[in-house]
């Protein structure tokens, strides 16, 4: 068994590229890494940890994020995922705090969110991709010029992104204790942050 400090941000990528072709699938892990590690250093400055403890807890929701669906592409029922990828991680050695996370994402894996990792995943999840189809429609195709109100008012339009369950986006807020609005704006700007990376 290796130790956490053995498994980095760039093993995880670098899994979710080996498993997974589809280029709008790793741009949802990458989404959703953003969104997680936000929410980490959000907890780590909440604790008052140190610059380099708070960096390593950072990590760790960035590598959730990474590896929550790096299995969907190769076992996409709800039989296979995530728990065909979670046992893969486990034998690798990955810490149990991830692959919890990513068995709480799923909603019927019978895993209930507990941990603030567990919830900060959940919460980022469905938020990324929606946040992500607002700013494709924009003109730009950029999610600098995607803002709050009009997510929400994208969110009331029922046949916008049918496919996100509105309801996980609004559970998420919840699980998390932060108003809608401000979950919004929090991974909003950790998506803005790294436009780049997520090709937004």
């Amino acid at each position: 068994m290796r130790s956490q400090e053995r498994f980095s941000a760039v093993q995880a990528e670098a899994l979710l590229r080996e498993w997974t072709q589809s280029a709008s699938l790793v741009k949802h892990g990458l989404a959703v890494a953003r969104c997680t590690e936000s929410y980490g250093l959000r907890e780590a400055q909440r604790l008052g940890m140190s610059a380099e403890e708070s960096a390593r807890l950072a990590e760790v929701y960035r590598c959730a994020g990474l590896l929550h669906d790096f299995d969907y592409e190769r076992h996409p029922t709800p039989e296979e995922h995530p728990f065909v990828g979670v046992k893969f991680l486990r034998v690798q050695g990955w810490p149990e705090e991830i692959l919890h996370a990513i068995l709480a994402h799923a909603e019927y894996s019978g895993v209930a969110p507990e941990s603030h990792l567990d919830k900060a995943l959940f919460a980022g999840d469905e938020l990324a991709g929606f946040l992500t189809a607002c700013a494709l429609v924009k003109p730009s195709r950029a999610i600098a010029d995607v803002e709050v109100a009009g997510v929400e008012k994208k969110m009331k339009d029922k046949a916008f992104a049918r496919a996100v369950k509105r309801e996980d986006i609004l559970r998420g807020a919840e699980l998390l204790g932060v108003p809608l609005q401000e979950h919004i704006g929090n991974c909003l700007r950790a998506m803005q942050e790294h436009a780049q990376e997520l090709g937004l």
